[in-house]
C-alpha cells in the first residue's frame, strides 16, 4: 500500500489564525509558504505521495489539515472543532477524504479536534482539552468501536493539543512532555521524554525510521539519534508562530486501503 499525505498550502490569512497557548506575532508569509513547502519536498523525499490542495484565502488556520479529520483504515471521521472560527474547514476538507474514505462527522455538542487524536496500534489516546470535549470523544468512540478500535481520554493541561505533549515514535514508544498530560494513561507503553529547556519539542513525525523534528530543538534531535531513529531537522519558525507542529500539516493515510 502507498503512504499518502494530504496537505493544504498556507493561507495568506494565516496572520489571523486561531491561538491558544502562544502571545500573537508577525508570521511572515513568504517564509511561511516556503518552510511548507520544504515539509512537503521532505514527505516526497521519504517516498510519501503527497496530495497537495490549494490555499484558502477565508481560513487562516486551513494548512492545519490533521484537525478536521480523524482518518483510520475503514473511515474518515469529520471533526467539529472546538474553535468554531474554524468548522467551515472540514466541510472543505470532506470531498478530497471521502476518495479514500467512507466518511463519518461528530455532530453538537461534541467537539473533537485532530490534534488531539494520537493513535498507538489499534488504541486512540484522545485529549480532553480546550478544544475536545467529552462528548466528541464518545461520538468518535462509537464510531470506531465495530472496527475494532479503542478510545480512551487523556486530560491535557498547559498546552493545545494532546499532540502538542506527545506523538508516536513507534507502537511501542512516545515521545513526550509529561507535564503537560497524564503519563498514566499510556502505561505500557516506552515514554521518552523531551529535554527540559525543549518543551515544545514533543510535537515530532514518524515516518518508519525517520523522524521530523523542529529544527530549533537540536538536543531532541541528537537524542533521538541516540536511540537510534534517524532525525531530520526542518525549519518551521514561521509556522510555530502560528502554533504550528509537525504532524498538525498533513493527514497520513494508507491509500490502498478505504474506499480506494
Amino acid at each position: 500500500m502507498t503512504l499518502t499525505a494530504i496537505t493544504r498550502a498556507v493561507s495568506p490569512a494565516i496572520n489571523h489564525c486561531e491561538l491558544g497557548f502562544l502571545p500573537r506575532q508577525e508570521i511572515d508569509l513568504s517564509k511561511a509558504v516556503a518552510q511548507h513547502q520544504e515539509y512537503e519536498a521532505c514527505l516526497r523525499d521519504l517516498g510519501v505521495g503527497v496530495v497537495s490542495l490549494p490555499p484558502e484565502p477565508d481560513l487562516p488556520d486551513s494548512m492545519f489539515v490533521e484537525d478536521p479529520a480523524v482518518v483510520v483504515d475503514e473511515v474518515a471521521v469529520m471533526t467539529r472543532m472546538g474553535a468554531a472560527s474554524r468548522r467551515r474547514e472540514a466541510a472543505i476538507l470532506a470531498p478530497v477524504l471521502a476518495r479514500y474514505r467512507p466518511l463519518r462527522w461528530i455532530k453538537e455538542p461534541g467537539t473533537l479536534e485532530g490534534g488531539d487524536v494520537l493513535r498507538v496500534g489499534s488504541t486512540l489516546y484522545v485529549g480532553l482539552s480546550a478544544r475536545t470535549n467529552q462528548a466528541g470523544i464518545d461520538q468518535l468512540s462509537e464510531y470506531l468501536g465495530p472496527f475494532g478500535y479503542w478510545v480512551r481520554p487523556v486530560p491535557v493541561r498547559g498546552c493545545l493539543h494532546l499532540k502538542s505533549a506527545c506523538t508516536r515514535l513507534d507502537d511501542r514508544t512516545l515521545l513526550a512532555n509529561r507535564d503537560w498530560f497524564d503519563p498514566a494513561a499510556f502505561r505500557g507503553l516506552r515514554i521518552v521524554d523531551v529535554p527540559f529547556d525543549e518543551p515544545h519539542a514533543a510535537n515530532v513525525l514518524a515516518i518508519g525510521h525517520t523522524v521530523l523534528v523542529p529544527a530549533v530543538f537540536p538536543r531532541t534531535a541528537a537524542m533521538l539519534e541516540r536511540l537510534g531513529w534517524r532525525d531530520h531537522p526542518l525549519d518551521i519558525s514561521e509556522l510555530m508562530k502560528a502554533e504550528a507542529g509537525l504532524t498538525c500539516s498533513s493527514i497520513l493515510l494508507e491509500a490502498g486501503s478505504g474506499i480506494g
